[in-house]
């Protein structure tokens, strides 16, 4: 996928609709500690109290406003993305003191369209498996596990390894997990989708470049709906339908 573009006083209310990252003492770290962990919205594993006030020292002032996505949340209405000044504050809570503070507003335009790029694979996925096109699916809540790698994103390393021409050797530069709610024949149940970013070849025009690999976190069920997809897009482009859309375009 390719980036399209180039990334108050009062502190915010507690937010559940914030860039995603894995803290140090999550559930997944090793120095996990429950009572460090309750500041952590369990919605997106963020601050609950992601700040819009301009950090000390900070040379440049950043924008407030936050830019609302397409993407339901399971409670209503659509999730929205951290203002620049936000996502400011938190890498610098993370630690990232050494931060730019002339590159967040690129850094949020980037984290803006991935995260648009991911909804629409897995709206893509889900489409094949809800009949009812009234019933749309909803995020629930997400996290970052950068330092977890899929074991998809493994095997592609290691196939990459003993072969560089069969697979990217570079690794997927983050992971995510989201949370969906899928709603089928009157029945709600909650998938788990895997999102890998890869980072590609920059364009010649100096546009950067990123893939997204996006699928159900792999169970039984989720097995089948694999095979299911991968079985349509091959049939697909076997009988001819890819070309003859590109020609009607």
């Amino acid at each position: 996928m390719h980036q399209s573009g180039a990334a108050a006083k009062t502190p915010s209310p507690p937010s559940e609709s914030a860039c995603p990252y894995t803290p140090v003492d999550s559930p997944n770290s090793p120095n996990f500690s429950s009572s460090k962990y309750s500041k952590y919205n369990p919605l997106n594993y963020m601050f609950s109290d992601l700040s819009q006030d301009r950090a000390p020292n900070q040379a440049v002032a950043l924008p407030t406003d936050r830019e609302p996505s397409t993407i339901p949340k399971g409670s209503g209405g659509n999730w929205e993305y951290p203002s620049p000044q936000q996502m400011y504050n938190a890498l610098l809570r993370k630690g990232y003191t050494d931060t730019d503070a002339t590159a967040v507003e690129s850094m949020v335009s980037v984290h803006n369209f991935l995260n648009e790029g991911a909804w629409a694979e897995i709206v893509e996925w889900e489409r094949r498996f809800n009949e009812d096109e009234t019933s749309q699916p909803k995020l629930i809540r997400f996290m970052g596990r950068p330092k977890e790698m899929t074991p998809k994103a493994a095997l592609i390393q290691l196939v990459g390894k003993v072969n560089p021409t069969w697979a990217r050797t570079e690794p997927p530069f983050d992971r995510h997990d989201w949370f969906v709610q899928r709603e089928y024949n009157g029945q709600k149940s909650e998938v788990r989708y895997v999102i890998d970013y890869y980072s590609g070849p920059t364009e010649a025009t100096g546009e950067p470049v990123f893939y997204l690999d996006v699928r159900p976190a792999l169970t039984p069920t989720a097995a089948v709906e694999r095979m299911m997809r991968w079985g349509g897009d091959v049939w697909y482009r076997a009988s001819g339908a890819s070309v003859r859309e590109a020609e009607q375009n």
